[in-house]
């Protein structure tokens, strides 16, 4: 039988140090080939069409044209999986988690960020392989006029974006429920890939007034205050990025912060958030079989903990030790996940209890948080 074709890449970035560091860091993986390379989005449309990547790494500041803009274009005209190369700086962090809303599939730092040259290739590698394994949405928003073509001279200023694509508006919120939260509930939530977008899409339809909510995501240290702080500004009840002895209290999410373990204890008062930089589980940190396999095992019969989109395994062992321990479990299903991989291994592992659609999700919480824990496998 013949070896799998390699996943094809090709790298975008204006810089040649750039483009050169993530060629070498993807090359050491045979599974993976880098077709090509292009310095801004003009020549990379032009590369596209010549070498028909299966993935490309886009960086966002560009001339001529930026990131955003390309992207725009290219999930309305032809999808591709696409990582995000982005700078640390706040303006970064929010261009990235836009460039995630316009459907790139992944986001990270670029080198000499939090991690160096040689630190980029396992999370890189990482990346891709999940990117090729992405279910795609095309951009449906028309783009408001087409992008200036490039001068004849090589000018290389900027090119004028087109107007942005307004995010589509969010879906009715839900009821809150009538009896107030009992002190000992808590919601645990686990995502990586894709899971910036699904968390999302669950959190908005969430009313005020539901048990405390602890999130594990996957994402690069900075990018995740950003993430919590984009969040907060949709949600009816509080998100914000966790810091150490944080209490969680209904009406609050935490979101872990980018290179930091988020462990829950119970302390008598309510359940505390403790963060750690311990070794990295499946390759994370945050993991979210951390977050899980910390809760009390007297506060996992009142837990409700659920998988959603992503790579890998990390979550499927922790589920189902709170399973085991009366937790109600939950992972999102195929159809809707941007990559199965995660949530398939905490069904099959039968740490997850029920799988559902990502528009499912937030209607189940809400109702499990107005059930008695003991009648949670009958909700």
């Amino acid at each position: 039988m013949a070896p799998p074709r390699p996943i094809r890449v090709l790298v975008v970035d204006d810089s040649a140090v750039v483009r050169r560091a993530v060629t070498d860091a993807l090359r050491d993986d045979p599974a993976i080939q880098v077709v090509g390379t292009a310095g801004d989005p003009y020549v990379a449309k032009t590369r596209i069409e010549e070498l028909s990547p299966d993935v490309l790494t886009l960086d966002i500041e560009m001339p001529r044209m930026d990131g955003l803009t390309f992207l725009r274009i290219l999930m309305r005209e032809r999808p591709l999986p696409v990582i995000v190369m982005s700078s640390l700086t706040r303006a970064g962090s929010l261009q990235a988690l836009e460039a995630l809303r316009l459907g790139a599939v992944d986001v990270l730092a670029k080198p000499g960020g939090p991690y160096s040259f040689g630190e980029l290739g396992p999370r890189l590698q990482m990346a891709v392989k999940a990117a090729a394994r992405a279910r795609l949405r095309r951009l449906e928003a028309p783009v408001l006029g087409a992008p200036p073509a490039p001068s004849p001279s090589g000018d290389t200023t900027r090119a004028a974006a087109p107007a942005p694509v307004a995010p589509p508006p969010p879906p009715a919120r839900l009821g809150a429920p009538a009896n107030p939260p009992d002190p000992r509930r808590i919601i645990l939530l686990g995502a990586s890939t894709g899971g910036t977008e699904a968390l999302r899409e669950v959190l908005v339809r969430l009313p005020d007034g539901l048990p405390p909510i602890a999130i594990v995501q996957h994402i690069p240290a900075t990018f995740s205050r950003a993430f919590a702080d984009r969040l907060n500004g949709l949600c009816a009840f509080t998100v914000r990025e966790a810091a150490d002895g944080d209490l969680l209290t209904p009406g609050l999410a935490l979101v872990a912060p980018g290179n930091f373990h988020l462990l829950v204890r119970w302390t008598g008062a309510g359940h505390r958030v403790e963060l750690n930089s311990g070794p990295q589980v499946w390759h994370q940190r945050p993991a979210v079989d951390v977050m899980f396999k910390s809760l009390p095992e007297a506060s996992a019969p009142r837990a409700i903990a659920g998988v959603l989109t992503g790579m890998g395994k990390d979550g499927a062992e922790g589920l189902l030790r709170l399973r085991r321990a009366g937790a109600a479990t939950f992972a999102q299903d195929e159809a809707s996940s941007v990559v199965y991989g995660m949530p398939r291994e905490a069904w099959e592992q039968g740490g997850a209890e029920r799988r559902l659609p990502l528009d499912a999700i937030a209607e189940h919480l809400v109702r499990l948080c107005q059930t008695a824990p003991a009648a949670h496998a009958r909700a």
